[in-house]
């Protein structure tokens, strides 16, 4: 059976690789340089997990996927996957990728999920935007390892309860284990803290809610699933901004994990939001 060797969940922040990789040293603030030090940090855990396959768990932000048709959740099938958007490239200065998949592990997912009750969409078909091009920059920018990517619906009213996603993670977990392989896997999510879009609060001098995000950090640090469940909701989440339902992109990671408590926690206060970085070991820390 497959081994799950690391659970990372992460925000995403599209102007890390700008910031960072495309400004010269001499040019970048105090703050890139700490952003970068702190992320070559955060790959250390993944890269100790010795991963074979990586299933990313990431939302599509109105690029394939509207108001018409945008399915609760989606995985992946298919051999290869293009990514990333024009308008990413364009306002971000991303690079563009080709990711390999495991159409295998997509369908023996796929099949698992339906089994115990998650109507699954699945795609051929998918391109793959920053929520999960951002990760792979930041924790394998080689992009060398087969991945199986699952969309999520977090921005599409009316969106699943916390308690779903978190349902849905242990679900992930229990066929990834099922998975008759002895290779390793890490699952990598990324979502949001406290964010705005858009709205007044996009580029305070924080991020437009920091007494929830500091709630947010301590409940998946600890694994404390009774209060996110009692806590977060889709009102509690608007109310500390009109994005912070990205947040249950990082319960559902919780879910994968287990609840249990993170073998690794680091933030970031980037002003006009706060960044997050944790890694969970189910099978004990390799490091």
């Amino acid at each position: 059976m497959a081994h799950l060797s690391a659970v990372l969940a992460t925000t995403h922040h599209p102007f890390f690789y700008k910031a960072t990789e495309l400004t010269p040293i001499e040019q970048q603030s105090p703050t890139d340089i700490e952003w970068k030090r702190k992320v070559l940090a955060y790959r250390e855990t993944l890269t100790a997990a010795n991963p074979d396959i990586l299933v990313m768990v990431g939302s599509d932000h109105f690029h394939q996927f509207f108001h018409d048709n945008y399915p609760t959740f989606l995985i992946g099938k298919q051999p290869r996957y293009d990514a990333t958007f024009y308008n990413e490239v364009r306002e971000f200065s991303m690079p563009t990728y080709e990711l390999e998949g495991h159409e295998e592990l997509s369908g023996f997912m796929l099949q698992g999920l339906l089994d115990r009750g998650f109507d699954f969409s699945v795609s051929n078909e998918l391109k793959i935007d920053h929520s999960i091009i951002c990760p792979i920059i930041t924790t394998r920018p080689d992009a060398d390892l087969p991945v199986v990517p699952i969309y999520t619906n977090i921005f599409a009213p009316p969106l699943p309860s916390a308690r779903r996603f978190y349902d849905l993670g242990r679900a992930i977990r229990d066929i990834i284990e099922e998975f008759p392989t002895d290779k390793k896997i890490a699952a990598i999510g990324s979502g949001h803290l406290s964010l705005e879009l858009g709205g007044p609060r996009m580029f305070g001098d924080h991020g437009p809610d920091p007494e929830w995000d500091r709630k947010a950090i301590d409940w998946l640090a600890t694994g404390d699933v009774e209060a996110i469940l009692e806590d977060v909701t889709f009102e509690s989440m608007s109310k500390a901004g009109n994005a912070t339902a990205g947040f249950l992109d990082l319960v559902l990671m919780l879910g994968i994990a287990g609840p249990i408590d993170a073998s690794y926690v680091d933030e970031l206060d980037l002003f006009h939001t706060r960044e997050m970085y944790m890694t969970w070991y189910p099978e004990g820390d390799p490091r």
